[in-house]
């Protein structure tokens, strides 16, 4: 394990040439602000190797990772079975002017295994197959705007925005609609003052959202939304990029009961290889085949190679009913180590993709401050963000997290005995 308190020499060296060459250095949600890695001198920035469940930065610290990437480490960095299957499948072709056969075989395989797929379509990024999700549903049914749930985040384009981001125009979301989670009366309300108007509505499984609680939809909750959307012809999308495969191997509607027409996937289609997926009812597959959507890489065999491989392999351990329970036995850990110091620790969401809280106070800096000693002591986790179980994580692994909390909260207690 690494040193009680990991020093990052070399990355911030090599973060200060990144920012000559690279605009952030590092961007988007990797990045150390954008990544809720605050105060970011207590992160490593740059990594050099990883397995199972660590990765390794760049000043040689080892971290035991919850963050997985942000979601694609479904098995394990580096899972010999998915990486072997790529590795052969590079050795015979990858981007070529026909696609590979491992495309029709991949669809094949998430048709069968996805319980509402009657279709696939493949991309690289949770972006591109929401963005593709939209398109088809407003080429469908001739419409413009877009249900969204209040604390939603669906990717980066332009209208998945707000109108004070930088670049985003009014136009972008001139068609957005917004309404809160679990609230049936307001939705109802909202759409019938847009009647007529309505082309989709879009949300993840459940409210998984940075910077607040993770809320779970509410009894029957599902169920009134897609009688709602049937009956006005409105196309229901689920995002499920963050927790597909996650909570059940056919789907997180599936996992909740309802279907949805169209379903977004991504992180763990293939264990860090990169591929996407949109996967479709059969009413919206010829407005599907209508689109003028595409992408230089996207058909690229070695990462449906990989997801053929991490398919199967999720299938066999049944890894929803291992995250549920690895995910339960963690977050009971970290818990008991919170009251074991006078800490409130609030767990919210799925146990596979659990969020973090402490409640002590109404400010945020607490619980940084005990997220920041957890990664001085190499427990590697965001402060705001929700974070992720992988196949490899052990129970070792879990008692030495529950270990280091308890250490990390005494630090903090130490530094804040007004909070107990």
């Amino acid at each position: 394990m690494a040193s009680k308190y990991c020093e990052h020499t070399k990355s911030q060296e090599w973060y200060k040439r990144a920012v000559n060459v690279i605009p952030s250095g590092i961007y988007g949600h990797l990045g150390p602000a954008e990544g809720l890695w605050i105060p970011t001198t207590s992160w490593p920035f740059f990594s050099e190797k990883a397995k199972g469940s660590y990765f390794w930065d760049v000043d040689g610290n080892k971290y035991l990772d919850y963050m997985c990437a942000y979601g694609p480490n479904v098995l394990g960095y580096n899972d010999p079975d998915v990486d072997a299957a790529a590795m052969e499948q590079a050795k015979k072709e990858n981007c070529t002017t026909s696609p590979s056969y491992k495309m029709v075989e991949l669809a094949e395989l998430m048709v069968d295994t996805i319980a509402m797929a009657d279709w696939a379509f493949f991309a690289k990024n949770g972006n591109d197959v929401t963005q593709a999700a939209i398109m088809c549903a407003r080429y469908h049914t001739h419409k413009k705007k877009i249900i969204f749930v209040n604390g939603f985040y669906h990717g980066v384009s332009p209208w998945t925005q707000k109108i004070d981001y930088p670049g985003v125009i009014p136009e972008d979301v001139a068609n957005n609609l917004y309404v809160d989670w679990n609230d049936i009366p307001a939705l109802e309300k909202l759409i019938a003052e847009n009647e007529g108007e309505i082309a989709a509505f879009i949300a993840t499984p459940y409210l998984h959202g940075n910077f607040f609680d993770n809320e779970l939809p509410a009894d029957g909750y599902w169920q009134k939304v897609r009688q709602i959307c049937t009956e006005k012809g409105i196309v229901l999308i689920i995002d499920d990029v963050r927790a597909g495969f996650r909570l059940d191997i056919a789907g997180s509607d599936h996992y909740y009961g309802f279907e949805a027409d169209l379903t977004c996937f991504c992180k763990a289609i293939a264990n860090g290889w990169n591929v996407s997926c949109l996967c479709g009812k059969d009413f919206l597959k010829s407005s599907m085949s209508g689109l003028s959507y595409t992408g230089s890489y996207w058909m690229s065999a070695v990462p449906f190679a990989a997801g053929l491989a991490c398919i199967d392999k999720m299938k066999k351990l049944d890894t929803p009913k291992m995250f549920k329970e690895m995910g339960t036995k963690l977050c009971d850990g970290l818990k008991a180590a919170a009251a074991n110091n006078g800490f409130d620790l609030v767990v919210s969401g799925e146990p596979a993709l659990f969020y973090l809280r402490i409640a002590n106070d109404d400010s945020l800096f607490l619980h940084q401050d005990w997220i920041q000693e957890m990664v001085h002591r190499g427990i590697f986790m965001a402060s705001h963000h929700n974070h992720f179980m992988n196949a490899s994580l052990t129970d070792e692994d879990i008692k030495y997290t529950c270990e280091v909390a308890d250490d990390a909260f005494k630090e903090v207690r130490k530094r804040h005995p007004e909070a107990i």
